[in-house]
């Protein structure tokens, strides 16, 4: 009985921390995801990159995160073979760190997290003072998670089989290490596993020795996490999570045979603690950065001939139209045919993602066939909704439910709504674009990086009212509703700043400011239509209001208001 009770809070003390690690990650990638690549992307030399991945794992506490980010960015063509590389170690040494801080006993900063924290996301409505709301709640549970585990190891410290255990961990050094491996690989969280492990060693629970071959284990685990993520991804995404393994596995597997026989003879482990763990924890990420960062660029070589490119496709082949989902025979079957419209309505939106995403490049360094390009993705998008719009008035009505009459109804208002956004694109922004490149002007640095940003976090909201469309999440519906809101912000707060740098004197605002302000409408306009998607799902689970005015104002205020 008291074993059973001894794995129930266990259990519950280790979902409560894998929980609260992953609510920091999402309130942080909500505030700040849209302008990731931006940071990944724009350090060429080694160490920069390495210091970029270190701060981001910081920001994102997870590693893994970090390596899907970069190996995504290498697939994209946006980062090298070396950069990826080198963030992903920085980033290793970034989960490191948060280990460290995490690590001290800081629970009385909980109810000062929890109360300024849960105030920020209960009470305010904008996006980032809520995000940053959840981010605090999120650190507060991890160390009401890492109290729970201490207390839950607190009745057995000095019961027969823990001994018995750790001994054999201790012996063993090499079961260890595969059982700190599989701990981080189950948890998908290096931080959290090692954070476990620290915990253990700090309370009594296991000796030094056998928590360092766990956090040994749990290095080459977590390298396996982002290598298992990438499975499915473009070969140029795999090569790095594949170096990473490959130079963490090598260097832990040495660390682990060096230090197992430094403790053997005595020189290591005599009355340490759960901060020496930590410390060694760190010491192995930083010195293995410093002893790979040279070889990034030597590895590409080999892991290219590893891992060789698929072979390249016929430019005809490669831009064939894929077939379209809507065969007229799933018609006579509502569930069928819903299913097909929105499959129809996913390859729009792909499509509407490919003519928005190279815009700042056209702006940039356009060239007139890239330009006519992205305008012919318009005809695509066009005839995407002339077939959805037959395929529509072909459903047999009589055969139909309210509910899927409604979502056939909703696909075919939000495909018209995506065929305008494409509209936007082709006849709006790539006429400014055209006209940019004929004219050789030029946008201030600061109005190019508002653009940027701007541009970034649309392209995060397309792929948020994506994945609207598949789920149906009500919460992500209303992040994407929010981010409507906040779009309008953006847009507002630069147009501001853009008036004065005009009254400034900038002479390159002043020669690119219709183009500026047309791309900042069209933007907004562009993002109001991909986020009308979180409409229905909102309105049908009661989430909106049908009107924003206020009601029965009386006579005197409504004057007053007139």
């Amino acid at each position: 009985m008291a074993i059973l009770v001894f794995l129930t809070q266990l259990a519950g003390a280790t979902m409560l921390l894998l929980f609260a690690v992953r609510m920091v990650r999402t309130g942080i990638e909500r505030s700040y995801g849209a302008s990731f690549k931006r940071v990944l992307t724009r350090n060429n030399s080694a160490v920069g990159s390495s210091m970029t991945g270190m701060v981001m794992a910081l920001v994102l506490q997870s590693s893994a995160a970090v390596a899907l980010l970069a190996s995504g960015f290498a697939a994209g063509g946006f980062l090298s073979f070396p950069a990826g590389l080198a963030i992903v170690l920085g980033g290793d040494l970034g989960s490191a760190l948060i280990i460290q801080i995490l690590s001290f006993r800081l629970d009385w900063l909980v109810p000062l997290l929890l109360a300024v924290g849960g105030w920020l996301f209960v009470k305010t409505e904008r996006k980032k003072p809520r995000q940053i709301g959840r981010i605090l709640m999120g650190v507060a549970f991890i160390l009401i998670s890492l109290r729970f585990l201490r207390e839950a190891m607190d009745p057995i410290q000095h019961s027969a089989f823990l001994p018995a255990i750790a001994d054999y961990l201790v012996r063993d050094y090499v079961t260890a290490f595969l059982v700190g491996g599989a701990l981080a690989f189950v948890m998908h969280s290096s931080v959290a596993a090692i954070l476990m492990c620290v915990t253990l060693v700090q309370i009594g629970a296991l000796p030094f020795s056998a928590g360092l071959s766990l956090v040994l284990g749990a290095n080459l685990g977590s390298a396996l996490i982002p290598v298992w993520l990438t499975r499915g991804m473009d070969i140029q995404a795999r090569r790095i999570p594949f170096a990473n393994l490959a130079l963490r596995g090598v260097w832990a597997i040495l660390c682990l045979f060096a230090a197992n026989l430094a403790v053997q003879a005595g020189v290591l482990g005599a009355g340490y603690q759960g901060q020496m763990l930590v410390n060694a924890h760190l010491a192995f990420n930083a010195s293995l950065l410093i002893l790979s960062l040279p070889f990034c660029q030597l590895l590409k070589g080999p892991f290219e001939r590893m891992l060789p490119d698929a072979p390249r496709r016929s430019e005809p082949e490669a831009r064939a139209k894929p077939a379209s989902a809507l065969d007229p025979q799933l018609a006579e079957t509502p569930t069928l045919a819903i299913s097909a419209l929105k499959r129809e309505l996913l390859r729009m939106a792909d499509q509407v993602e490919l003519m928005f995403s190279p815009l700042l490049t056209l702006y940039r360094s356009g060239e007139i066939e890239q330009i006519k390009a992205v305008q012919t993705l318009d005809h695509e998008v066009n005839q995407s909704l002339s077939d959805i719009r037959t395929f529509v008035a072909s459903l047999p009505i009589e055969k139909m439910d309210k509910k899927h009459a409604d979502e056939a109804r909703d696909v075919l208002e939000y495909a018209v709504r995506l065929e305008t956004a494409g509209d936007v694109v082709a006849k709006r922004l790539t006429v400014l674009a055209a006209e940019l490149q004929e004219t050789g002007k030029q946008f201030s640095h600061e109005g190019w990086l508002e653009l940027q940003e701007l541009h970034e976090k649309i392209l995060a909201n397309l792929k948020l009212a994506t994945n609207v469309l598949i789920s149906e999440d009500i919460e992500s519906a209303r992040l994407l509703n929010l981010e409507k809101t906040e779009i309008k912000r953006a847009e507002r707060d630069s147009r501001k700043r853009h008036f004065r740098r005009l009254q400034s004197g900038q002479v390159d605002s002043l020669e690119t400011s219709d183009i500026h302000l047309e791309t900042l409408r069209a933007f907004r306009e562009f993002n109001s239509h991909i986020a009308a998607i979180s409409t229905p799902i909102l309105y049908a689970n009661g989430q909106l209001l049908e009107t924003r005015l206020i009601e029965d104002l009386p006579e005197r205020e409504r004057n007053t208001e007139v």
